[in-house]
């Protein structure tokens, strides 16, 4: 998606895929401070962990306490959540006013705090693994909790933010969507992951993570290049 969006606009760049295991993240965030460098994006397991490697946050990346995309600015890194920007083009795409609106976001990590700050002026629970560990902004709930049924049929947002649905597996039980309203899937898959397309049988209204992953890669692309993103060139990369 970015090396089409580079070559659109004849720029002499090339984004490269990197596996960085945990031991290795301090060795990769310095390597970003080189000249030759533009800046990154940070996927699972480290978008929080990035966060004291770096020179500043934005907004968002404040707000959501994640970083997803780091820029190079002089001698400096600066880590951006632009997470927060695409989960606001999906949450438009729904036609979804989060304002006094019940959310239910399954997960806990970077994504999750990041589709809460997208979702300001909702009402929002999490659905975590870890309820008593982690600090979200918003009721939590236990995987394992009863009520979750009931809590998922009468969202009117349902947000998955687990990388659950890349192997036809399904975040909760079809009979625990909700009755009416939005379901957004930050995982992208080829043909929708399982949750998408049940969803839509039932005539809700969806969005998955192909529309998630265009919109805050065109802003990660801005925020490096300082340029507009060629959305047409990086969408023909993508095959939703």
């Amino acid at each position: 998606m970015h090396n089409a969006a580079f070559a659109a606009l004849g720029l002499d760049w090339k984004y490269e895929l990197l596996d960085i295991a945990p031991e290795g993240l301090n060795a990769a965030v310095e390597r970003l401070r080189e000249t030759d460098v533009a800046g990154a994006n940070v996927t699972i397991p480290h978008k929080q962990a990035v966060m004291d490697r770096l020179d500043g946050l934005d907004a968002d990346a404040m707000r959501a306490r994640s970083v997803n995309t780091i820029v190079r600015d002089g001698g400096r890194l600066i880590g951006s959540n632009t997470d927060v920007a695409g989960i606001r083009a999906a949450i438009a795409d729904v036609r979804f006013e989060p304002r006094g609106a019940n959310a239910l976001i399954l997960g806990g990590g970077g994504s999750a705090r990041a589709a809460a700050v997208a979702l300001e002026g909702a009402h929002l629970t999490f659905v975590s693994r870890h309820p008593d560990e982690d600090d979200l902004p918003g009721r939590v709930v236990a995987w394992s909790d009863q009520a979750l049924p009931g809590l998922s049929r009468a969202a009117d947002l349902l947000l998955n933010a687990t990388p659950l649905g890349r192997r036809e597996e399904m975040p909760i039980r079809p009979a625990s969507l909700p009755k009416e309203g939005a379901v957004i899937d930050l995982v992208y898959v080829t043909g929708g992951t399982p949750l998408v397309r049940k969803a839509r049988s039932l005539g809700l209204r969806t969005a998955d993570g192909w529309a998630v992953l265009l919109a805050q890669g065109a802003r990660s692309f801005e925020v490096w290049t300082g340029q507009a993103a060629p959305l047409d060139a990086m969408r023909d990369t993508l095959q939703p």
